[in-house]
């Protein structure tokens, strides 16, 4: 009976390990890493024999202790899910329950890292137990220390086998937590030609134009007078003594200035995302390959700047410029002004009238009134604009 009695245990244990294994094993296959599993949804899956809670228990437990499931808090309460099992294996690098700990803030804080200070006070840790439990986590490259550009001077830390997210490094806009403007800048010049260059086409307007002959009558009296014919106003003026010939002036040319047009009804060419990232990929401006997101954000610039518009076309995301044929011929490029300072070629700021005036950008524009305390009669900013100052 004794002997019986002593393998009880054993063959429970073995339970619990292979449904362990089976619920385990279920969760992987019902969804990634990121899906929550309420307690019966874990019961649905099949891997506990007659929906039995006690072993439902028992087997939640043994995967937590074994680092396999994730209690966390779900729309509806307590959720799990599920870890996979290299990672769980890096718990056991833990040399102490402080380190595992802190190992695991760092964990469920993902690609964004965490502060040092919010690891201490939710954990209630003492700063010196901290630093000692960093120290060793660190030695064996489980996690690691980074910057982070949205909080430059906090000490952020992130699991060693991440890579920050954008949110923290700031994405390719970033070198060395600072923002490129200039890389910026570089960008978008080259998708705004690329834009205008497709959504555009360019109009001469030169024309030259000759003198028309002079219109008059044939010699004689008023009562007899009749309109030249074409030969006559065509041909040669008799040379007589006693008339003076007209000097024919030289031809005139008169050029008008080149400008850009939009392209006409059912134009179908404008270029989209997807062609965009092809050209950027194609320049020598960076090496970073940039997604579709990354230049969806340059775009999202450009139209906030009223510099380019959406066009939707058979159904597809497309851009142009707007007012094409108020934009320059150049391109964006940057050029050098006579006294070194640069100078945006780029796109031709919108003018009107009335946004040229004082008035179009008054700051108190809802205040102004005759005899009020500010009124045209005492506008300072009209004086400047005048030349009277």
């Amino acid at each position: 009976m004794a002997a019986v009695a002593s393998t009880a245990p054993v063959d429970e244990d073995s339970k619990v390990e292979l449904y362990k294994d089976a619920l385990y094993d279920a969760c992987r296959a019902s969804g990634t890493d990121q899906r929550l599993f309420s307690q019966q949804e874990l019961l649905d899956l099949g891997a506990i024999p007659a929906n039995d809670l006690m072993i439902l228990k028992s087997v939640l437990q043994r995967l937590n202790d074994e680092r396999l499931l994730i209690s966390c808090q779900g729309p509806n309460g307590l959720a799990f899910k599920w870890r996979e099992q290299s990672e769980a294996e890096k718990y056991k690098k833990c040399g102490d329950q402080e380190q595992a700990m802190v190992y695991s803030v760092i964990d469920d804080a993902g690609s964004d890292g965490i502060w040092s200070q919010t690891i201490i006070r939710r954990l209630q840790m003492h700063e010196n137990v901290f630093k000692a439990a960093i120290k060793h986590l660190i030695q064996k490259k489980l996690v690691t220390p980074f910057k982070s550009v949205e909080h430059p001077n906090k000490k952020m830390y992130i699991k060693a086998s991440l890579r920050p997210s954008e949110k923290a490094t700031g994405g390719p806009w970033f070198t060395d937590q600072n923002l490129d403007e200039a890389f910026i800048e570089a960008l978008q010049s080259v998708i705004y030609d690329f834009i205008k260059s497709k959504s555009t086409y360019r109009k001469g307007s030169g024309v030259t134009h000759r003198q028309k002959p002079r219109k008059g009558v044939v010699r004689g009296n008023p009562e007899k007078a009749k309109k030249r014919t074409a030969d006559q106003m065509s041909a040669d003026e008799p040379t007589t003594t006693t008339t003076t010939k007209t000097p024919t002036p030289a031809p005139t040319t008169s050029e008008e200035k080149d400008i850009l047009l939009p392209m006409p009804a059912g134009y179908l060419d404008y270029p989209t995302v997807s062609d965009i990232a092809k050209v950027l990929s194609k320049t020598n401006i960076t090496k970073t390959i940039l997604s579709e997101e990354d230049v969806q954000k340059l775009i999202d610039v450009l139209i906030a700047d009223d510099l380019i518009e959406e066009a939707f076309i058979t159904g597809r995301k497309s851009y142009r410029v707007v007012r094409p044929t108020q934009q320059g011929l150049e391109g964006w490029a940057v050029k050098q002004g006579t006294a070194g300072d640069d100078i945006e070629a780029g796109p031709n700021m919108y003018r009107n009238g009335f946004n040229q005036v004082p008035c179009g950008n008054c700051p108190v524009f809802d205040l102004c009134e005759p005899g009020g305390p500010v009124a045209p009669s005492n506008c300072e900013y009209f004086q400047a604009w005048l030349g009277k100052e």
